[in-house]
């Protein structure tokens, strides 16, 4: 018997796509706190009523709404076809298709991101990204590079973690001067550059 996860409305999706849209369109115009569920539904040409059967309130449409980013991400991460190379050859595709992922929602990501207006999605992205900086300390090799640095294990996870998100934040702000590749192609550059110096 099949046990693959129910397929979600085609009708669901499309709402809770013109929510997000509508969301991601306002807060380029205004802070979250201006955001009202009538104001909301206006953009995103639904009736208030039909915003109350996807979410409580904004707070839980923005829990949701973070929730669905941190999913897509980790499908990204989790790819088979990324599994299945060695761990340096690996890290390279993982990092070009997520900053390709990024890219092609920039407008997403530029809002939620990039502006300070909304820390539940900087938050959750940041622990996602200590998530993969803790699993490459915890291999054998990256295990044996930290002792040789005298880095503390916490202290190289924070600063590991905060640098690529704040690399990435960066880049979108700048409206992605760079191609996801070049960027990724950089990011393993600077992390050789470290392993030299120590």
């Amino acid at each position: 018997m099949d046990h693959a996860a129910p397929r979600t409305d085609p009708r669901i999706v499309r709402t809770r796509r013109l929510l997000r849209d509508a969301f991601v369109e306002l807060l380029e115009e205004l802070d979250v706190e201006k955001i009202s569920v009538n104001r909301l539904a206006e953009r995103a040409t639904i009736n208030r009523v039909t915003f109350y059967l996807h979410y409580r309130d904004i707070p839980d449409m923005m829990e949701k709404m973070a929730d669905d980013m941190i999913e897509d991400i980790r499908a990204i991460l989790q790819s088979p076809a990324s599994r299945q190379l060695s761990v340096q050859e690996s890290e390279w595709p993982l990092m070009v298709n997520l900053l390709q992922h990024i890219a092609e929602h920039c407008r997403f990501y530029k809002v939620i991101l990039a502006t300070r207006r909304t820390p539940i999605f900087t938050e959750r992205f940041l622990r996602l990204l200590t998530d993969m900086v803790v699993e490459r300390i915890e291999r054998p090799e990256g295990e044996a590079a930290l002792a040789a640095t005298g880095v503390q294990r916490d202290i190289a996870v924070w600063y590991g973690s905060s640098a690529l998100i704040g690399t990435i934040i960066s880049w979108l702000r700048h409206d992605m001067p760079y191609t996801p590749v070049y960027m990724a192609k950089q990011f393993m550059l600077l992390r050789r550059h470290h392993e030299k110096k120590s």
